[in-house]
């Protein structure tokens, strides 16, 4: 039996004994005892039917209140960013990793929204802290990419191929999640770390984006003006 299997069969049972087959010559014994079945949890709770929503200081507010607005342009964010990361991975770029990084601190960027301080407890505070080593860490990135890129001399449109281009879109999300938090940190609820985070990641997925179209071969177009005024 496989060690997985044998996890599954104690979690279904409430008092079991199990033997697994010799692994390298030693054979290992497992014994369960009173392990209740595993519970799934339900994907709709209904508890947000009547427009609330709840923080996890566990305070209830409107869906549209400037703290849902702020997390859920954080949340369109790191989906944006999921999707780019897709066609990096495809194109074979480097940086994916550092993509799935970003993922990860934005769920903390997001917590530390989700506990605004006028119902937040110390014990909520202290587990939603956002690290400004985060922000350094964007800066190191820039700087590295910046050194392989050629200088910047016109202003450029979302182009240079899909990677890019949807790094281009991340970007611009992420300039409106910046946007919903700069309300949430004017009003007092949230530290003002994460903001700092949000500015410095939309110049990191422009400076990613551009990275893209340069190691795939990809032109950048540029702005030209369409319509001249007359002389």
């Amino acid at each position: 039996m496989r060690l997985r299997s044998l996890f599954t069969v104690c979690q279904k049972l409430n008092h079991c004994h199990a033997n697994l087959i010799r692994n390298n010559g030693v054979a290992r014994h497992f014994e369960c005892m009173s392990i209740q079945p595993v519970r799934c949890m339900k994907i709709y709770t209904k508890t947000g039917d009547k427009g609330t929503s709840a923080t996890f200081t566990g305070e209830r507010r409107r869906k549209d209140d400037i703290v849902f607005e702020a997390l859920g342009s954080t949340d369109e964010l790191t989906s944006a960013i999921g999707l780019a990361k897709e066609y990096c991975k495809d194109a074979g770029h480097t940086f994916v990793d550092r993509l799935e990084e970003i993922q990860c601190v934005l769920q903390d960027v997001s917590s530390n929204i989700a506990t605004p301080k006028s119902s937040a407890r110390e014990s909520h505070s202290a587990l939603t802290d956002f690290s400004e080593t985060y922000v350094t860490t964007l800066e190191t990135w820039i700087d590295e990419y910046t050194q392989e890129l050629p200088p910047l001399t016109n202003f450029i449109l979302p182009s240079g191929g899909k990677s890019a281009t949807s790094l281009h879109l991340a970007r611009a999300i992420c300039r409106r999640a910046e946007r919903r938090v700069t309300t949430v940190v004017r009003a007092r609820e949230m530290d003002k770390a994460p903001l700092i985070y949000l500015n410095r990641l939309s110049d990191t997925l422009f400076t990613m984006a551009r990275l893209a179209a340069h190691r795939e071969g990809q032109e950048e177009r540029i702005y030209k003006r369409v319509y001249k005024e007359p002389t």
